[in-house]
This record gives structure tokens, sequence and C-alpha cells, in this order.
């Protein structure tokens, strides 16, 4: 990456006391009137924040902005944005717009798209983001430990006409892995993590505290967007007492439509609900994860003031968002790619070739790799394609899971519309970044490869990633 890249040092960071603050330079309507970038700065620190209540101590943690979650972003749709990313960590780190279909230059994946942001160096990324919606960014090297820590943050993309609702609530969910002292355990390599589920933490947070109640006012609206920051950990959300209407999938509009069940998000989603507070006040309601349907646990209660409710129409005459515009898959000149997920404990893997070596699966677990895609194990952000295709070619991947745990299969700098699944019924005909495949379970998801470049393609479980079960494709 070229020199002028790199902006700030150190010593700049220590010369401005700001730095650490999420910060527009130029308010916006003058960058309107210039027709010059919005920009912002974040600055990845160790801070210790108040994640588990007290008697308990502050969590040493890695944050953007001295916070964990980073600092909530809002962009506008169709205007350029730089980000100024500092690195006062003693890892490099790279930061990935997850979601967001920029050019690949900006995508955030070390050795593959940028070199790494080293200890004291700073990179800026600079992009127009062409869709509306809920994403999020997170660093994108030493993932697993680096997300672990709480490298991440929220991104809304605003529509140019805002739904009409009372308020607009983000919950980035995750979980945490704490000892007694309220500190993270640091065990990002246990193989039966890396082999299993993924890491799942024994301590779940909405926007980095303990969740407790959520204040609201009878008769107000909302639109809630719920982004899966964790990990492993897959949630499964009732709203009890309370319809819910799905708006929007992993960012992309959806016609509305309310759930047959709870609403599961699994690692890297997001889900735009509209929900109407049609209780009266004075009332509390849970909101339950029945993710482990033999022993669901609440994540928080709506609390209902107890002061007069507001007026509002029925929620189902909402009429939904505008749509973004992505190119519809051609099915009858589609280059058809099967995307076999093994490994893992109970998994059909015998034997996977890494790097340039085929290896049985006993040689594989000793060297950290338990999962791969069509028996390639990856080392590392590698740059050799899984395949290759010509720009504007409809692309149509063939999922099957032959494994025994669940696989939330991420494809970078694209979004795809879903055209077959197994098991879920409510994702067929939604665009999505990240499509969940159970054990057992397969899908067939169709994208144009309207984007140049090499993509990053991985399971968002961070740990599977790490294990072996990432790839790259080429769209030239």
């Amino acid at each position: 990456m070229e020199n002028k890249d790199r902006l700030f040092t150190r010593r700049d960071i220590l010369k401005s006391g700001a730095a650490s603050t999420l910060l527009p330079l130029i308010p916006g309507s003058v960058l309107a009137a210039a027709s010059k970038p919005r920009e912002y700065r974040l600055t990845a620190s160790s801070t210790a924040i108040q994640l588990a209540d007290k008697p308990f101590p502050k969590t040493d943690t890695w944050s953007f902005n001295q916070q964990s979650p980073g600092t909530l972003l809002r962009f506008r749709q169709g205007e350029a944005t730089r980000i100024g990313v500092t690195n006062a960590l003693p890892q490099s780190l790279t930061v990935h717009w997850h979601g967001l279909r920029i050019s690949n230059r900006m995508d955030g994946v070390p050795e593959l798209t940028q070199q790494p942001i080293g200890p004291g160096e700073s990179f800026w990324y600079e992009f127009t983001p062409p869709d509306a919606g809920t994403f999020w960014y997170h660093s994108h090297l030493n993932t697993a430990e680096q997300v672990g820590r709480g490298l991440y943050g929220p991104i809304i993309v605003e529509e140019k006409e805002a739904p009409p609702v009372d308020r607009d609530l983000v919950w980035v969910l995750d979980d945490w892995r704490l000892d007694n002292q309220a500190q993270i355990i640091l065990d990002f390599d246990n193989p039966r993590d890396l082999a299993r589920a993924g890491r799942l933490g024994n301590t779940v947070t909405i926007n980095g505290r303990i969740p407790q109640s959520v204040p609201v006012q009878a008769g107000e609206r909302i639109r809630l967007r719920l982004i899966n920051a964790a990990n492993a950990r897959i949630f499964a959300l009732r709203f009890q007492g309370h319809r819910s209407l799905i708006i929007a999938r992993d960012g992309q509009p959806v016609d509305p439509y309310e759930p047959g069940g709870p609403i599961v998000i699994g690692p890297a989603q997001r889900f735009d609900l509209i929900l109407d507070m049609s209780a009266e006040p004075g009332q509390r309601y849970s909101v339950i994860d029945v993710s482990f349907p033999q022993s669901p646990s609440r994540l928080t209660n709506l609390v209902y003031r107890a002061t007069p409710g507001l007026e509002r129409a029925a929620l189902a005459d909402y009429p939904g968002l505008p749509e973004n515009t992505l190119a519809e898959p051609d099915l009858s000149n589609a280059l058809v790619q099967p995307v076999d997920l093994r490994g893992g404990d109970l998994g059909q893997l015998k034997r996977a070739r890494l790097g340039d070596q085929q290896l049985e699966i006993t040689r594989l677990y000793l060297l950290g790799k338990m999962w791969a895609i069509n028996d390639v194990a990856n080392d590392g952000f590698t740059d050799v394609p899984m395949f290759s295709v010509t720009r504007g070619r409809t692309v149509v991947l063939e999922f099957k899971n032959h494994s025994a745990w669940p696989h939330p299969m991420h494809l970078h700098g694209h979004h795809f519309k879903v055209i077959e699944h197994s098991r879920d019924r409510e994702v067929v005909g939604k665009w999505l970044d990240t499509v969940m495949l159970g054990p057992e379970e397969s899908a067939r998801v169709a994208f144009v490869a309207d984007n140049p470049g090499k993509w990053l393609f991985h399971c968002h479980i961070l740990g599977h990633a790490r294990a072996g079960m990432m790839a790259v494709i080429q769209v030239s």
C-alpha cells in the first residue's frame, strides 16, 4: 500500500489527546457543499470496560475509541467516506467493513487486500457505501482473538428517506469468556472450541454491558437493529408479548414479514425489526434467548414507563424499506461451484490439502487445522483462489455441510440471493452476505460477480475459520 495512506504515527497519537474519539472533522453541511468525503477516526487500544456489574472489576478489552462496541459509525448512502484507523495495540490489525460492497483494496483482509496496520501505524480507508442498512466493522487479523477481545463496532448507512419510527435502536450482541475476576480467558486456540461449536462465552452482553432492562413507551414504534458480534454464539430471540416485523436481513431490505418462530441470528448476521410497544404503561416483558431450548435464558426486559401511551397505526400497515440496487443473478448462464464443508469432531474429514501437502486428519489436528472447504484446509489468508470467475457472470454456490456443527458462511464484497435451503424456508429469496448451515444442511445461493478482486470466503464462527474453513474467490 502506498505511503500516502499512512498518515499518523504513535507520536501523533500522543500529541493529539482527541485521537481516541470518533469525531467528524468537518460538519456534514460543509462536506456536502464542498463535495468532500466525510472523515472519521478510529483508534484501536487497550481499554478497561465495566462489562459485568459491580462489585466485579472492569474487564481489560481491546476496543475502538475506548469502548466496545466501538463508536457507532453513521454513513449516508452514496456519500464518499474516509476513515483513519490508528493502531495503539501491541498486535498488527486491519479493519473489515462487514457487508459493505466496496472496492477490494478497502476490504481489510491482511496480505490479501492490504498490508497490516502495525503498532503505532495508521491507515486511511476510503469508500462510498452503495447500500443503506445495518452493517458492522471488525478487525480481520488474528480475528478470533481480536474480535473476542472486543475489536468491533456497528455501522448504519442511512436511507435517503428514514422509515416512520419513534426510535432507532442498535443492539450489538456478544458473549465473553470471563474468569471469576471478570477478565477475558485468553484460550483462543482451545482445540475443543476449534473442533466443535466454537468459542462460547459465559457472559452475554448488549452493547458491551450485561443487559438488565430497556425502557420503552407504550404506543411507540421502534426500529431495532440486531448485530451478532459473537465469535460463535447463535442467538434465538423471542420477544414475549410482542409482534416483531422483520424488514431487513444482513443490511438488505425484505418484504416485511413476521417470523414463524424465534429470530435466529448467527455470528455476523444482522436483522432489522419493527417493534410496536403495544402493551399498557407499567408492564414488563422479557426478551428470551432460546438457542439452548433445554435452558432458555432472559436476554433483557422491555419495561414500560408509567406515562400515558402514544397513538400509532397498526404494525401491519408498515410498507417496508426502499430496495438497494443489486444485480439479479442469471441462473441460465451460471458458474456452479460446489462448497463442501467438512471437519471437526464427529465429522467426515479424513484428509485434506494444507499448503502443498496432503495430510491425514490426525496430522491436521496436531497443526490446529480441523476444518476444510472442498477438502482444502486454509493456512492463513491465501491468495490462491478456490475458483475464478469473469466479472459480470452469475455464480451459484452449492453448500453442503457434512459436519456435526453449524457454519455461518460469509462472502466478502458481495451479497447473494438464497435460491434453496434444506431447512430454513424463510431465508429463500432473501439477499444475505452470511448464510447459516446447520449439521447436514444444504443451500444454494447465487450472486453476480460484479466486484473485481480476490475476495475472502469463510465460516464466521471465527475459530472454524482460524482452523482452516476459509477460501478465496477471484473476480476478474
